[in-house]
């Protein structure tokens, strides 16, 4: 069998943990495999047009084709698996209003001219159940072999409290800096830590800027001492797959996060993080771990354990091979 994987780019997130990272296990199971980003001139767009029909099953990684397009690729494909990790069907949190007839319909079509999808978390699944009830859940995953727990033997003079995400997302963290503002004042043995490409700056905490590297990715996260998952109660996150949590909990770093989506399927509230609903909280549960660090280890360890169970690769791949075959 071969398949054609379109992502979206080999730095993006969603593309690293949702294909390239299972590329190994796949091709072990005999399953012959070729990745390439999306075209983005028409003569890519010939050339992969034209190749459409040496190929299987073509793997479609959350961009949606639409339109004469749509249907020229569903005539060429032989099969499509079609596999997403965001509310697609919706606007994004910064949006006035999460709906869309564009968004929806041009969902609605993807989803029509796959032979399968794959979706990220449970709400994401039943919003695609509206048009097709070929679709199942695999979680965005981590590589337990690459995460490895933090060393709480090593002695710091601080207290990390840290993000890691992409620029889409720090609208988040820029939402929270009254609140980091404000921690800083009460604990002044804290400090931020951001791993991204764009940041914030704050008056009352150090924050300290770190340029996200696929090489440091896990030396950053293990660096963190307490994690954090702040999003908007709304149906763009919603469709939220966790995947900061499950980097924190893969290093055991406990997360402070939104209940909001999956986010309460993965933190077990109290036991390897918290739930943090208004300022408030988010201040009560932050002084706990920041006053704590054998509450920080204990729920740390806990959390791993969770992603131990059921977010790893080693436990999605058999998943998404079986599909594969299937399809």
């Amino acid at each position: 069998m071969k398949v054609l994987f379109l992502i979206q780019g080999e730095q993006v997130a969603a593309s690293r943990y949702r294909v390239l990272q299972f590329i190994p296990y796949l091709n072990a199971e005999g399953i012959e495999t070729e990745v390439s980003a999306y075209p983005g001139t028409p003569p890519e767009l010939v050339r992969f047009l034209s190749g459409l029909p040496r190929y299987d099953c073509l793997f479609l990684q959350r961009k949606r084709f639409s339109g004469p397009l749509l249907a020229l690729v569903r005539r060429r494909a032989r099969k499509i698996v079609f596999d997403f990790d965001d509310s697609i069907m919706y606007r994004n949190s910064k949006a006035g209003s999460p709906h869309s007839k564009t968004r929806m319909k041009r969902f609605a079509d993807m989803v029509k001219a796959s032979d399968f999808i794959i979706a990220g978390n449970r709400f994401l699944m039943e919003q695609t159940r509206t048009f097709t009830d070929r679709v199942t859940v695999i979680p965005t995953a981590i590589d337990a072999d690459r995460y490895i727990p933090k060393d709480y033997a090593r002695k710091k003079e601080r207290v990390t409290i840290g993000w890691i995400g992409d620029h889409g997302s720090i609208h988040y963290m820029e939402k929270m800096k009254p609140l980091f503002e404000e921690l800083g004042k009460r604990h002044p043995e804290a400090e931020l830590s951001i791993v991204c490409d764009v940041f914030i700056d704050c008056d009352s905490i150090p924050v300290i800027k770190k340029i996200w590297s696929q090489q440091t990715e896990i030396a950053d996260l293990q660096d963190m001492d307490i994690g954090l998952m702040p999003l908007v109660n709304d149906l763009w996150s919603e469709g939220k797959c966790g995947l900061k949590i499950l980097q924190y909990f893969g290093v055991a770093v406990p997360a402070v996060c939104t209940p909001v989506g999956v986010n309460k399927d993965v933190v077990a509230d109290g036991i390897s993080g918290f739930y943090a609903r208004s300022p408030e909280e988010w201040l009560e549960k932050l002084s706990a771990l920041i006053t704590n660090p054998s509450l920080r280890k204990e729920m740390g360890l806990k959390g791993r354990q969770t992603v131990l169970e059921d977010y790893t690769v080693q436990a999605c791949a058999p998943k998404l091979v079986k599909i594969l075959k299937t399809v």
